[in-house]
């Protein structure tokens, strides 16, 4: 985010109220932060009203609670179990369905979203989340058509974190606080004896075109000199680290380490950390039909490598132990996700210490295999 105050505009609440409703007004199914079945998770909204005034949340391994703030910030908080992928690469997607009518058949196929999206709250890592996911959905010559309807034209306006969460550790891996790119407007909320502004950035074109027909006027320097020191703090105040620049020969050289036994003594298998990861991509395909016959369809839906089926080939699975499929998912995440597309698969977001039901913490199992001498 630019921090010279020239480039740099105020926004107040109306302001950020009138961008939503400008969203709206231009078509798009604009989604963001809201509280509900205690959690902050992304839904649809409509107005400021519906973001999470003052409330944050208090995480650690297995833990997750919402808590009140002592003022109405409403960004004032880390992440939630939900990703954006829930937009962009459905949990659930209808490809196809076919329904008979005497002799003739019926083929409706390729669903795909009429309306375009806005994101609103999009933190550094989540971003960097979506870049990821553009690369395994988008590069090389099978595009994902489902993805691509869903992203293009999406805008996202991100949020830079000012509150680290207790498992946070993107700062480790360089993917935030602060969001650097990827965003169309970058916003920092601040909350000083001034009032409730947002000192917003634009990224792209449609971001300055937004922010044009917003109400603001230029941040000040010490405006902007707080907010750095806002992004500052919270990089300085993580809740977990991991050392990032030696995965990929760390792991590979250690995958028959004694602590994959250890680690697979308490994971359940469950596959919590795969279905929260912003990044984790690997579905099922099913087919289904009515009880008449006269209906059948074929759906796409999030798998998970620690299912024992998802490596199902003809006389059994290839990983039927619960340390073999715990070593595919963090080898793979950090490790050779370089070699199948350039970058680690993990952005730091901690959901899946959070939500792991055993708090099992990647951080802590990437350190105790470095710290045992077998590396």
């Amino acid at each position: 985010m630019p921090t010279d105050a020239d480039q740099l505009l105020a926004v107040t609440l109306d302001g950020l109220s009138g961008l939503i409703a400008a969203l709206i007004r231009r078509g798009y199914r604009v989604a963001g932060p809201t509280v509900r079945d205690g959690i902050i998770g992304y839904d649809e909204i409509a107005s400021l009203e519906d973001l999470p005034r003052g409330w944050s949340d208090e995480q650690r391994g297995g833990h997750y609670r919402l808590v009140r703030r002592d003022d109405e910030a409403l960004f004032g908080y880390a992440v939630g179990p939900h990703s954006w992928k829930r937009y962009l690469h459905p949990p659930l997607l209808q490809l196809w369905r076919a329904r008979r009518n005497g002799d003739a058949t019926a083929l409706e196929s390729d669903p795909r979203p009429r309306e375009r999206f806005a994101f609103i709250g999009v933190r550094s890592c989540e971003l960097h989340a979506i870049a990821i996911q553009d690369e395994v959905f988008l590069r090389g010559r099978h595009a994902d058509p489902h993805y691509r309807a869903r992203r293009d034209g999406a805008v996202l306006i991100a949020v830079n974190c000012a509150v680290a969460g207790g498992t946070c550790f993107c700062a480790s891996m360089k993917t935030g606080p602060r969001a650097t790119a990827g965003f169309d407007i970058a916003l920092t909320e601040l909350i000083t004896d001034e009032g409730h502004l947002f000192l917003a950035a634009s990224g792209t074109d449609i971001g300055r075109e937004l922010l044009a027909q917003t109400p603001h006027r230029n941040a000040t320097p010490e405006q902007a000199a707080t907010a750095e020191k806002i992004v500052d703090r919270t990089a300085q105040r993580m809740g977990r680290q991991m050392r990032s620049d030696d995965l990929h020969d760390l792991l590979l050289r250690n995958l028959d380490h004694p602590r994959w036994s250890e680690v697979a003594d308490r994971c359940l298998s469950c596959g919590n950390c795969t279905m929260v990861c912003p990044t984790c991509f690997c579905t099922a395909v099913e087919d289904s039909s009515d009880l008449t016959g006269a209906e059948v369809s074929r759906s796409r839906r999030w798998d998970s490598c620690f299912s024992v089926d998802f490596s199902y080939l003809h006389g059994g699975s290839v990983r039927q132990s619960v340390r073999s499929r715990y070593r595919q998912w963090m080898t793979h995440k950090l490790a050779t996700w370089h070699d199948q597309f350039g970058s680690s698969g993990c952005v730091g977001c901690g959901r899946c210490i959070t939500w792991c039901p055993v708090g099992i913490d990647i951080t802590e199992e990437v350190r105790a295999i470095r710290e045992s001498g077998h590396s």
